[in-house]
């Protein structure tokens, strides 16, 4: 206490108080640097890959989407297929027995 007494005597208090900022400045710029930018980094390193996997489902998701749809539409082609043979196969079915039933 007796130094920063002495230092304040001497050189006069904003002296003083701007180079006891400045000390503190390069301890939080140190300690910024040395603490906090290799967990940023890591964290970056860990978001890009989290993008990259985000973005590869997404791409597994517009391909099943694609495949869904594809396959619903193949499907519904066969259903009316089936529908019309169908209905062919009653028509006959009751044409046969209207003319069976008339002649």
């Amino acid at each position: 206490m007796d130094n920063i007494a002495e230092l304040i005597g001497k050189y006069g208090f904003p002296i003083v108080a701007a180079v006891g900022l400045g000390a503190i400045i390069k301890y939080v710029w140190s300690w910024a640097t040395t603490e906090i930018k290799p967990v940023i980094s890591d964290a970056n390193t860990v978001l890009i890959a989290l993008i990259d996997r985000i973005r590869m489902l997404d791409n597994d998701l517009i391909r099943l989407n694609q495949k869904v749809n594809t396959v619903l539409h193949l499907r519904g082609k066969t259903i009316e297929a089936e529908r019309v043979e169908a209905e062919e196969v009653i028509n006959k079915k009751n044409d046969a027995a209207a003319s069976g039933g008339s002649g």
